[in-house]
């Protein structure tokens, strides 16, 4: 019979790291939140959120102690999206990352470290980065956009109350598409989770709009049965 630690000790010793890939909506436009890469390699680029994990962590814990620790913040959710283990995605060896992924609204999350220039980018303004986190940027996006129809996560980083013209422009911002106003309301209203506040916008430059709550119960109650939102 084998011995399990001089198994386990023969095998390649490759490091494990977490990358975070926080989203937030601010202003009608969808951002992620960079720091600026502390090697001297990628001098000058920025960088997604990460360490490495260490021997004694559950990667979940990894993740939370890396957003904490560069950002401050402990009330935010996050999403396991997928592992990158190109070979040559490091410069200094092997190592795997872990991406984890969260989507917050910008004004009820307030960032209490700001090391290494940490600040929320545009996401349709980053170009280059540093190691392959322009490619995880991308994956984690096009999950965002599959995660978004699938599950009513965009409702939390609406108002309470909010009008569909509001509910559109999310919608709009990460998806990166611009949608039929008249289809996109047929669509809402046919999955019956919108509830009539019998209120109205105001202080706004347009016609005021009614103002809507999202039925947080009912699709509580009926999200076996729904299959999302097709756009």
């Amino acid at each position: 019979m084998k011995d399990a630690r001089k198994l386990v000790e023969s095998y390649p010793r490759v490091p494990i790291t977490v990358d975070c890939v926080i989203f937030g909506f601010d202003e009608n436009e969808l951002k992620v939140l960079l720091i600026r890469s502390d090697l001297e390699l990628f001098k000058d680029k920025w960088s997604l959120l990460g360490d490495f994990a260490d021997d004694n962590e559950i990667l979940d814990d990894s993740a939370y102690r890396v957003l904490r620790e560069r950002t401050g913040m402990d009330d935010v959710y996050l999403e396991q999206v997928k592992t990158f283990s190109k070979p040559n995605r490091h410069p200094g060896g092997r190592v795997l990352t872990v991406a984890y992924c969260s989507l917050l609204n910008i004004e009820h999350h307030q960032l209490k470290k700001m090391d290494n220039e940490l600040h929320w980018h545009s996401v349709k303004t980053i170009k280059d980065m540093a190691f392959d986190h322009h490619e995880i940027l991308n994956e984690c996006y096009a999950w965002l956009q599959k995660r978004i129809q699938e599950h009513p996560l965009g409702f939390n980083l609406l108002p309470e109350k909010f009008s569909l013209r509001e509910l559109q422009n999310l919608y709009e911002a990460i998806l990166d598409r611009k949608m039929d106003r008249r289809n996109f309301r047929k669509k809402f209203f046919a999955m019956d989770f919108l509830i009539d506040t019998g209120l109205y916008e105001d202080d706004v430059p347009h016609r005021p709009g009614k103002l809507y709550q999202f039925d947080f119960k009912k699709y509580g109650d009926t999200k076996k049965k729904w299959s999302g939102i097709d756009f």
